[in-house]
């Protein structure tokens, strides 16, 4: 793996397990960073705020709904390390609980600054989180990467 500090931007995606959420948005920010041709200017990465996961791939069926839309996730868990903070630009997270713990974790109050929501970059103001597809059916992983889609298609155009 190459150096994050490489890139231009590095950002992070965090939900609780870095199993279903994260791990799309990685799929599904990188798509759009590759269809750009801007893989030299992003490092993209995700983790969680658990780390009981540790080494594990997505969830299958966030695997599955994923390569539906041609988005191979290969991420193995990883949880949130106090670096993550110094090496990232944004850190990026999924819901509010996920939002409250980085704040936590966060090292500084500078730290705390790279910290967003990524609702925040939804079109519609209809949704205020990214709900966890982990309890529901293939329809609850079908929602999460619509939503993440149209979130990361944002968040690519925050940086242009």
């Amino acid at each position: 793996m190459e150096s994050c500090n490489s890139f231009k931007y590095k950002v992070l995606f965090v939900c609780l397990g870095n199993i279903c959420r994260s791990p799309a948005a990685q799929g599904a920010f990188q798509a759009i960073v590759d269809k750009n041709n801007a893989a030299d200017r992003f490092y993209v990465d995700s983790a969680g705020t658990y780390g009981g996961h540790r080494g594990q791939l997505p969830d299958s069926r966030m695997r599955k709904a994923a390569l539906a839309r041609d988005y191979v996730l290969t991420h193995r868990s990883r949880p949130v390390e106090v670096t993550d903070f110094l090496d990232f630009d944004l850190v990026v997270a999924m819901d509010d609980s996920n939002y409250a713990d980085l704040m936590h974790l966060a090292p500084s109050v500078e730290a705390t600054r790279k910290i967003v929501k990524m609702a925040d970059y939804l079109s519609s103001s209809e949704m205020t989180y990214i709900p966890d597809p982990y309890y529901s059916g293939a329809d609850g992983f079908e929602l999460v990467l619509d939503l993440l889609e149209d979130a990361c298609a944002n968040l690519y155009a925050s940086f242009e």
